[in-house]
């Protein structure tokens, strides 16, 4: 279908103010032109608690941000990773994506500020999220969490991150997990897709973009098929827990996404593929509010609760 017609003013008018693309800035400026944008497009819905700590890592300690929802708990667990290419974004930057996954799916949400590139290069963040998701199971119970119903999950790079950190569980003995969350995510840094040719430029994240993040992530080209940094090439994806994985239909990234979830599917994992028409890249936290976000959000919500054992998805959300 049509590209949505609010995203495409939208994109009309970037590209009338001539606003530079983000592979044509620094590491630093693009994250504060990034920030500033996404906290005045964010609605923050109120949850019971929000705390900011740090826990220990695998190179120093970890900041994150704990929200917990109204009720008595304990409550499920979903460790949440940020988006931003591995080089961008932080814990403000996706605060009212967690804020309604919080409120909608009734669970206690964990978002890590791994470590960015290119200051802190692969493998320093899939190895903060892995480290941070066995702290949360180690320590559930002071965060009024229940370490049985754990679930990880991201957007973009974050989704990417995601998908690792349930192989390195798989490898490393543990923590087990029930559920797997990809929005959007990168899965393939040596891919060749449809949907990379036709979407490579115009729809807010560009083929340039794209290599601009590999280039800052990556300490070589080689390790892109290292399947920590492409978990597309793992070659065996059994055991691994069921996932919701949401595409949007004019992203570089939709092709890869869906194929690892056939990927997954095709391996015994339990799989839910949905492709948003007419969205872009970052959907659900968009710089303008869209019905679809709203949508997505419920979709990720129920998807969590019926993983959780939870009762019956609400349908509680908000403009993120």
């Amino acid at each position: 279908m049509p590209l949505d017609p609010n995203l495409r003013v939208y994109l009309d008018g970037l590209a009338a103010m001539n606003v530079p693309p983000i592979s044509a800035l620094n590491p630093q400026v693009a994250r504060e032109a990034i920030a500033a944008q996404l906290a005045t497009a964010q609605v923050k819905e109120p949850v019971a608690r929000v705390e900011d700590r740090c826990i220990p890592g695998p190179a120093g300690e970890i900041p994150i941000r704990v929200y917990t929802p109204a009720g008595a708990g304990p409550f499920p667990l979903l460790v949440f990773f940020h988006g931003g290419g591995w080089v961008i974004c932080n814990l403000d930057t996706h605060d009212g994506l967690c804020r309604s996954l919080t409120n909608g799916a009734g669970c206690v949400v964990v978002s890590v500020d791994y470590r960015l590139a290119p200051e802190h290069k692969f493998p320093a963040a899939p190895e903060d999220c892995y480290a941070a998701t066995r702290w949360v199971a180690e320590h559930a119970a002071e965060l009024n969490g229940d370490a049985q119903r754990l679930a990880v999950g991201g957007d973009s790079a974050g989704g990417n991150l995601a998908a690792v950190v349930t192989h390195l569980a798989r490898e490393r003995g543990g923590p087990p997990l029930v559920f797997q969350l990809l929005l959007y995510p990168a899965t393939d840094f040596t891919a060749d897709t449809a949907s990379r040719r036709e979407n490579a430029q115009g729809y807010s994240l560009t083929l340039d973009d794209m290599l601009w993040f590999a280039n800052h992530y990556l300490n070589s080209p080689e390790e892109a098929r290292d399947p920590r940094v492409s978990p597309m090439l793992r070659e065996d994806l059994s055991g691994l827990p069921p996932a919701l994985v949401i595409t949007a239909e004019y992203d570089p990234l939709r092709d890869e996404g869906e194929l690892y979830g056939e990927r997954l599917r095709q391996a015994g994992v339990a799989v839910t593929i949905h492709r948003y028409e007419g969205m872009i890249h970052g959907f659900l936290t968009p710089p303008i509010p869209l019905q679809q976000t709203q949508e997505a959000i419920v979709e990720c919500c129920q998807a969590l609760r019926r993983a959780f054992g939870s009762e019956a998805a609400t349908q509680t959300s908000a403009s993120a």
